[in-house]
């Protein structure tokens, strides 16, 4: 066993979390790029967990230029490949890297997520956001939204529109119960605090000051803008 291994090993024996424990949690984290306490039991289990060898975590973590965000008002901790630009927080120290495991949304749910961000600070500011900083938005009026900032729609087909929500929801961005719901635009979608996390304030404010959609270049940068 090497030297590194040992520390690793003795750095686990004062928190009760297994080897194998230990290495759940970092596969689930980089599998995901996030993990919500809200999510589902098992995130909850993990995020505790979490919490547990946090130390450890972003140590093990740092060592590939992996860095995270921890929210914990809202429970959920986000991880950034390096070089990503984490929203809020200022980092002259890392070029940008175009390569690991960054999430790059198609142009689809690049527009959506734009618009769910602006809908969320909307919510803040009219204070209608739950205990858990959830803001509900329906189907309906994400689509108004959607063709008010950007002037485009969301997908006609529901299989592609399934496949779109089932995408951020993967993402933590938004939650439903089930995908059935998403048949009328009479549904209800939870959009998650996450969000936050995920888009900056300043890509929010350039959606704000523009009447166009988003093109290619945008869509790269709030690719980059997330993990």
């Amino acid at each position: 066993m090497s030297t590194f291994e040992e520390s690793i090993n003795d750095a686990l024996a004062t928190t009760n979390i297994s080897r194998h424990e230990f290495s759940e949690l970092l596969i689930r984290l980089l599998d995901y790029g996030v993990l919500s306490r809200d999510e589902s039991q098992t995130e909850a289990q993990l995020y505790d967990r979490y919490l547990q060898c946090q130390g450890l975590v972003e140590e093990y973590l740092n060592l590939i230029g992996v860095r995270i965000q921890h929210d914990r008002q809202f429970a959920f901790v986000r991880i950034f490949p390096p070089g990503a630009e984490i929203p809020g927080v200022a980092d002259d120290d890392n070029s940008p890297f175009n390569a690991g495991f960054r999430v790059r949304p198609s142009q689809q749910e690049v527009a959506v997520i734009l618009v769910l961000r602006a809908e969320y600070q909307k919510s803040l500011r009219e204070g209608q956001v739950d205990e858990k900083g959830r803001a509900m938005l329906s189907l309906e009026g994400l689509a108004i939204a959607m063709n008010n900032l950007l002037k485009r729609n969301l997908p006609e087909g529901l299989g592609e529109r399934k496949q779109l929500f089932r995408r951020l929801k993967q993402l933590r961005l938004i939650q439903y119960h089930v995908e059935e719901e998403l048949d009328s635009d009479e549904s209800w979608l939870s959009i998650q605090p996450s969000i936050t996390s995920f888009v900056s304030d300043g890509v929010l404010q350039s959606l704000m000051n523009t009447d166009t959609a988003p093109t290619a270049g945008t869509g790269e940068s709030a690719a980059e803008e997330s993990a």
